[in-house]
């Protein structure tokens, strides 16, 4: 069905989206190329909330060379009317004869309905091709439209037997620089990032990202679920600071809403945060995929919960001994196929350490 000369251009459509990485959020990464005699008339991409769609940009681009072209999107063209027009339409007017599609919008206002309108118009649409990369690059979109939560990747920084820290909690730095800039791009690209209120008592963490061009902040998450938070943490001088708790104390609300603080009350019964519920809110607020950079104990609360998707490990070339504190806390297990098993993605050298993503099959 497909020829070489498509998956080249949908290659180029795939590079032109991932210019959206850091920026398009929390709308999917897309991008568009018209092709005309197997010559280029057109191209463009999505670049933020409110901007043209990708093909917009490509049909102004290529103009009346659009007639009879082949629009190469990865992702279903839209039909429905939201900040911006229909792009399914636009094509329609502009005379486009063949549109390729990588994947079919998750999106239930989308979800067939451009594809339908397009061939209803007597326009050829072919949809699949390089697929599960475009579905790869919006994990997080498809994640929060199909499951109503975001993708969540656990990062962690940890040494070769496995301790993310020493006994006494020490644990800057088991890894390099190189790594700890690397780290910057998987916040760049995250909607959220989410720790636990004893990461940010221990290091006055401000998580943001830093050392990049990024043209937004990720929301900084922090469950606290006694409201521990200091008024003087340096997370709380920039804004964009988000607080899950399970308690009711007005006085400390207030405190921390002066402080530039968002307060969202989610107890789950037992004194602790709703932890599924966080997320499934989080997801109301458009965010797409979610890094959590937290300790030992938050990491395993939401592994033994299902709520992690993806690990990303750092791995330092050192050995810090069996008294130092592990990378997870899972409980004790009795029997291995209680173990959480993973799928490895992707390794490869940062720096001296090793950069591990996996993703978690089964909790």
């Amino acid at each position: 069905m497909f020829t070489g000369s498509d998956s080249r251009w949908m290659a180029q459509a795939l590079q032109l989206a991932d210019r959206g990485l850091y920026s398009a959020s929390p709308n999917p990464r897309v991008g568009c190329v018209l092709v005309v005699d197997d010559e280029l008339v057109g191209s463009g991409w999505h670049q933020r909330t409110g901007a043209p769609h990708a093909e917009v940009y490509a049909l102004r681009e290529a103009g009346n060379k659009a007639r009879g072209a082949t629009a190469y999107v990865t992702l279903e063209p839209c039909s429905h009317h939201g900040k911006t027009p229909p792009c399914a339409d636009a094509l329609i007017a502009a005379g486009v004869a063949r549109v390729v599609v990588a994947v079919q919008d998750p999106n239930p206002k989308v979800a067939g309905a451009g594809i339908a309108k397009l061939s209803a118009a007597g326009i050829t649409v072919e949809c699949g091709l390089m697929e599960m990369i475009a579905r790869d690059l919006n994990i997080g979109f498809i994640s929060r439209m199909t499951r109503g939560t975001p993708w969540v990747r656990s990062k962690i920084a940890m040494s070769l037997d496995g301790r993310s820290a020493l006994a006494n909690g020490a644990s800057k730095w088991i890894t390099g620089e190189a790594s700890r800039r690397d780290v910057q791009h998987w916040r760049a690209r995250s909607c959220a990032v989410l720790t636990g209120i004893d990461t940010v008592l221990a290091d006055d963490a401000r998580l943001n990202v830093r050392d990049i061009e990024t043209e937004r902040q990720p929301l900084r998450v922090v469950l606290d679920s006694q409201l521990r938070m200091p008024i003087t943490a340096r997370m709380l001088q920039s804004g964009g600071v988000l607080i899950y708790t399970a308690i009711d104390d007005a006085g400390k609300m207030r405190t921390l809403e002066e402080s530039g603080a968002t307060i969202i009350m989610l107890p789950d019964g037992s004194g602790q945060i709703d932890l599924p519920a966080m997320l499934h809110d989080l997801a109301q607020r458009g965010c797409n995929e979610v890094l959590l950079e937290a300790g030992s104990t938050l990491n395993g609360a939401m592994l033994r919960a299902g709520l992690v998707d993806e690990l990303v490990l750092y791995v330092a070339p050192q050995l810090l001994g069996d008294r130092a504190r592990g990378m997870v806390q899972l409980g004790e297990l009795t029997a291995l196929d209680q173990s959480a098993n993973l799928k490895w993605q992707d390794m490869r050298q940062v720096g001296d350490d090793l950069r591990i993503t996996a993703k978690v099959q089964n909790v």
